[in-house]
């Protein structure tokens, strides 16, 4: 009965499986790799792994969403290491290769096979090994967290504190065991975190007990069963820059055996609606990893069906933006069911940052702007991208994290000024306070929601992109027949609210009247991103508020909203990033917001030659641009329909990154590999392909080269899945 209805699966999922189906093409290295720098990503559910081999031994990082410790840390799981005593992979014939159409990765040399992958609806990591003769072959399980390690003043920006480090704060020792041949290890988070040391330190004692804390006490755990390996004892070895301690596991004769890892963390959900398996049944039965097996490689290729863009240029910039895409495309699938979201310093895919910085000697725990901090301007390009891939499902890690905070903004909201609305700093924790580093020193009886930082201070509107990206999806999602977002619904209401009485109260604190004499918000003080301080309007916060009110059908909030302001240079009409600026701190350029994210100026919309004048004469937008990590010149090149310059930045966003995986960029801003070149990158190209009017209308190839061809299947707004190529400079809508 088992054996027919495995038959049945394998054969329906063969009918999928047809001819005119995309078959994204697989990536191949034929050499190994000196480091963990030079690893590939491979992964599934919520698990990122960074896999390589070196002299020899196939090695492999495990990440999962959600591994925050104590200090906010987003720790690794550990690293595996597979040891073959005829080393097979030294000679010519040796190949690593990235199957995209499975989402597993292949090793092959000599006699020896190895096949890498993650359930998808499941977070187990499976390793299938073949030899056509028997091996004596070693496993071990490294871990760095074997012991207590303080955590240095040169290494606190992995964690919370920053700068603020507390003199006794360390990572604590994994709990490692051996139980029935099986290897078992755990973290588990001491009562007292960071997010205790926050709450104080932001003068919120008094309603601690309100307060949403989802790291004290927190477990983390995996366990790990290799068939015919015996476990044989400890040693100790140093990786990169870091020592560790790891536990082996010996098979004498290695033909065939299949390792399985997993994982588990606190919020652990199951979104499997075609097995209900709960995780950590990883049965000997052999229908287990059958099932499983064909249904990770239907649900990749379903993936690859969603969306895609293709090209048989012969042009090799078209080629490798096109490939670049596809692969950091990969690498968000791989936490395609996480309970928190792909964070844009790194994702799942860290390697040791001695290899990203020499003065970096520190554990493969470490990445440059924390673990559980989220800084949302950077967060926000790496998921706009999703609309139009048609990834939606994927978004609700995102959305669920600001649905999960918000009772802490609305309460830190309503305490620190009295009034309604949920106040949603720039860089946020994973509990939905500010970075107590980046909240800075507050002298006793000045506002203590405010941050005081030179470049966060009063930038409170970076939460209203995640609301458009809702109501986006949902009206896309609802023209499909898919699921109910109104669930969301409170989160953008309090994230609107909060604007409107917010800048009411402040203006009856200044002054005497709550708004204009024609009835509008005065909103100041303003923040134009982390760039233009002390802001009087500032345009991006104003475009914001006016996109998200018409999409909520808010009309006695946006009767109040401002006008977006405009200056002239040199005789023309261009944005402004406000009416009126104190300084200038960063090199961000939200007079371009009305562009994209908002879609107030561009192609099919009124007054184009205003978002045109603004990107070429307006003299800070010139100084600023740039195609390094989060800048934004390439996407609002495309969105105004500037194809020679989206030609050009677009070109540069997706060249290969440093390391030996293209889509591995180096740190631009943050860290590698930098999630938001990639999502940045992604979401020029897209606009370079397709745009659409206010009304749905879709504009294709809005600023595309003509003679570059390409296909492509991307959604629009309304739900619609569009097709269309431009062939020898012909377009052609399928």
């Amino acid at each position: 009965m088992v054996k027919s209805s495995l038959l049945s699966i394998l054969l329906f999922v063969a009918t999928i499986l047809q001819a005119s189906d995309y078959i994204p093409k697989d990536y191949v290295w034929t050499t190994q790799s000196k480091n963990s720098s030079e690893s590939m990503p491979c992964g599934g559910h919520d698990i990122g792994m960074n896999v390589w081999v070196e002299n020899g031994d196939i090695l492999f990082y495990i990440a999962q969403s959600g591994w925050f410790d104590e200090n906010n840390t987003l720790l690794k799981a550990g690293r595996w290491r597979l040891h073959f005593e005829n080393n097979p992979f030294d000679g010519h014939d040796f190949q690593q290769r990235l199957c995209l159409d499975e989402g597993a990765i292949y090793i092959h040399g000599g006699n020896t096979d190895v096949r890498i992958w993650v359930d998808i609806f499941n977070p187990i990591v499976f390793v299938e090994i073949k030899s056509r003769h028997a091996v004596p072959t070693t496993l071990s399980y490294e871990s760095w967290r074997y012991k207590d390690r303080p955590v240095t003043k040169a290494e606190c920006q992995q964690c919370s504190y920053k700068w603020i480090l507390p003199s006794d704060c360390t990572t604590y020792a994994d709990s490692i065991e051996i139980r029935d041949n099986q290897l078992h290890f755990s973290h588990k988070n001491r009562a007292q975190t960071v997010f205790d040391f926050t709450v104080n330190r932001e003068h919120l004692d008094d309603i601690k007990d309100q307060l949403y804390n989802p790291i004290g006490g927190r477990e983390m755990s995996g366990k790990m069963l290799a068939s015919g390996f015996q476990f044989i004892g400890t040693s100790k070895g140093v990786y990169a820059s870091t020592d560790y301690k790891a536990w082996n596991f010996r098979h004498q004769r290695m033909k065939k055996s299949t390792i399985q890892i997993s994982l588990s963390n606190e919020e652990l959900r199951m979104k499997n609606e075609e097995s209900a398996r709960a995780i950590g049944s990883q049965s000997k039965d052999s229908s287990f990893f059958i099932l499983h097996s064909s249904l990770t490689k239907r649900w990749w290729h379903k993936y690859w069906q969603r969306s895609w863009i293709q090209t048989d240029s012969s042009n090799a910039d078209v080629s490798r933006m096109v490939r670049n895409y596809e692969l950091f495309r990969y690498m968000l699938g791989c936490n395609a069911y996480g309970q928190w979201p792909t964070k844009f310093n790194g994702g799942l895919f860290t390697f040791d940052p001695v290899y990203v910085d020499s003065t970096a000697t520190f554990t493969p725990d470490y990445r440059k702007w924390g673990g559980g901090t989220m800084t949302a301007q950077n967060q926000r390009l790496v998921y706009w991208p999703m609309l139009k891939s048609g990834d939606t499902y994927m978004m609700e890690s995102q959305f669920d994290t600001y649905l999960r905070l918000l009772p802490n903004a609305i309460a830190r909201t309503k305490y620190y000024w009295g009034h309604d609305g949920a106040s949603f700093t720039e860089q946020i924790e994973n509990f939905g306070l500010p970075n107590p580093a980046e909240y800075g020193k507050h002298p006793e009886g000045s506002d203590y929601g405010v941050e005081r930082n030179a470049w966060l201070e009063y930038e409170w509107d970076t939460v209203l992109e995640f609301c458009m990206m809702i109501l986006q999806a949902q009206k896309q999602d609802y023209q499909k027949g898919y699921q109910n977002y109104q669930k969301y619904m409170p989160l953008i209401e309090q994230s609107l609210k909060f604007f409107d009485e917010h800048y009411q109260y402040q203006a009856k604190k200044l002054g005497t009247k709550a708004l204009t004499d024609s009835g509008k918000l005065i909103i100041y003080p303003g923040s134009g991103c982390e760039t233009y301080k002390m802001a009087y309007n500032p345009s991006s916060t104003i475009a914001a508020l006016l996109s998200v009110s018409e999409a909520m059908k808010n009309e006695e909030l946006r009767k109040k909203i401002p006008e977006i302001p405009l200056r002239t240079i040199e005789g023309d009409t261009c944005i402004a990033p406000a009416i009126a600026w104190a300084r200038i701190q960063n090199v961000e350029t939200p007079q371009l917001y009305p562009v994209f994210p908002w879609r107030i100026y561009g192609i099919g919309r009124p007054h184009l030659e205003i978002g045109r004048n603004t990107y070429f004469k307006d003299s800070h937008a010139l100084a600023m641009r740039s195609s390094k990590g989060w800048k934004q010149d390439n996407i609002w090149a495309a969105c105004l329909g500037l194809t020679e310059e989206a030609r050009r930045l677009n070109i540069e966003k997706f060249a290969d990154g440093p390391y030996r995986f293209p889509a591995f960029w180096e740190s631009g801003f943050d860290w590698a590999p930098d999630h938001n070149r990639g999502g940045s990158a992604m979401i020029g190209l897209q606009e370079m392909l397709l745009q659409e009017t206010p009304d749905g209308t879709p504009i294709l190839f809005p600023a595309w080269p003509k003679e570059w061809n390409v296909s492509f299947r991307l959604h629009t707004s309304n739900g619609e899945v569009v097709e269309a190529s431009i062939v020898n400079g012909k377009v052609i809508k399928h």
